[in-house]
């Protein structure tokens, strides 16, 4: 038996089940158990480890084995203690979802894949309580993230305007999720956004054209940019650029140091027209205070950061599911990008304080979740049934 997943940029990764996926888990647990090693060697220090948690509550989204079944949306429980992951519930979805919100009251608000024509609340138990549509000819369609501003009263979504080409920054009623205004980006195709310290909005604009069927074009005129937006009124406040324009900053996170020093980490995308120049890609980069610098040239061999999570010590880990790799940065050894976890179809990450805060990493793979972080044990747990995880997840809770 063998089932398939197919990501948004990729071909499909076959993988298959009984004796030789055992094996197979065997001998990539190998390389993860390996990391902890690796990490040491690029000089780095990690702490012994303390108390854990016994579990864990991960908001995702997935579908079953084979390309035509339903998407779903819910949430995942990781049992540290007995091995074993289970689906706690599961929410049938419209088409396939992209980006996940968890919610402060324990709702999960769930965004259609780009050019996305859904936005859904989930409440607590998997009850659908709130469905937004808009129809497939309207001429602003979002683009698969979403944030709650900081006052709790309005929700924000990225958007693009396709009579112009513009992106949008939707402004919603937090309830109702009607939208109520729209704000330029300063540039165009907005990926990921969220809040800075004050509550102002960071945006990362991808920039890369695209038509109604989600094909790109024109690629000779990308725009890619990260900007501060004023949340009170969408002012344009500041734009940075990266020196290449054919890089696609696309995924952010926000990772904090001990001494409280924050940094916004940005997965970028390569769209060079050659495969040669998209595996030298850099995969990383990084706002240190006002500026934003690529600390390394270190990569993947194939120039895709697909997600990006928080780590260790103010660092931040960069997923690819193209190489079935995720790698750490770290401020302490900024020139590297050193292996965490290489299992196919590495992508979905989500932050996991685990002993000590900050430290480690949920990861989905094609077989199964991996725990990693510096100064505890890497645990695999495999699906509990047949299914493909989708680009995000959310670690929502623990106990």
């Amino acid at each position: 038996m063998s089932w398939r997943r197919k990501s948004c940029s990729t071909a499909p990764v076959i993988v298959k089940r009984g004796m030789e996926m055992k094996n197979m888990h065997r001998r990539d647990f190998l390389k993860l158990a390996g990391a902890c090693s690796l990490l040491a060697q690029g000089g780095i220090a990690m702490a012994a480890s303390e108390s854990e948690p016994q579990r864990a509550l991960i908001a995702a989204a997935w579908r079953g084995p084979n390309p035509t079944d339903t998407y779903y949306a819910g949430v995942l429980v990781a049992d540290w203690a007995r091995k074993k992951l289970d689906i706690r519930h599961a929410t049938p979805l419209p088409t396939r979802p992209h980006g996940l919100l968890p919610e402060e009251d324990g709702s999960l608000l769930v965004t259609g894949v780009r050019p996305g024509t859904w936005l859904m609340r989930i409440d607590p138990e998997g009850k659908l309580v709130r469905q937004l549509d808009i129809e497939p000819s309207a001429n602003v369609l979002l683009n698969g993230h979403a944030i709650v501003g900081k006052a709790g009263d309005l929700v924000f979504t990225t958007e693009t305007d396709f009579a112009s080409g513009r992106g949008k920054v939707g402004v919603r009623d937090r309830i109702t999720l009607k939208k109520i205004g729209e704000w330029d980006t300063g540039g165009m195709e907005p990926h990921q956004l969220l809040l800075d310290a004050e509550g102002n909005l960071v945006v990362a604009n991808g920039g890369i054209p695209r038509n109604r069927a989600d094909k790109k074009f024109d690629l000779a005129r990308m725009d890619s940019s990260l900007v501060r937006l004023d949340a009170r009124n969408g002012k344009l406040l500041r734009q940075w650029t990266v020196d290449d324009s054919r890089l696609s900053l696309r995924h952010i996170a926000w990772s904090t140091a001990p001494n409280g020093e924050r940094r916004l980490g940005i997965a970028m995308q390569a769209e060079h027209g050659e495969a040669a120049q998209r595996s030298r890609a850099p995969l990383l980069a990084v706002l240190e205070g006002d500026q934003l610098i690529v600390p390394t040239r270190a990569n993947d061999g194939f120039g895709y950061g697909g997600d990006i999570a928080a780590a260790y010590n103010g660092g931040f880990v960069v997923s690819s599911n193209q190489a079935g790799l995720a790698q750490l940065w770290h401020p302490g050894a900024p020139d590297k990008l050193t292996p965490v976890v290489q299992l196919e179809e590495a992508y979905a990450m989500a932050e996991w304080n685990g002993p000590q805060p900050g430290g480690g990493v949920l990861v989905s793979t094609a077989l199964g979740l991996v725990r990693w972080h510096p100064s505890a044990k890497p645990v695999f747990l495999v699906w509990p049934k047949p299914m493909a995880l989708d680009n995000h997840w959310a670690l929502i809770g623990e106990a």
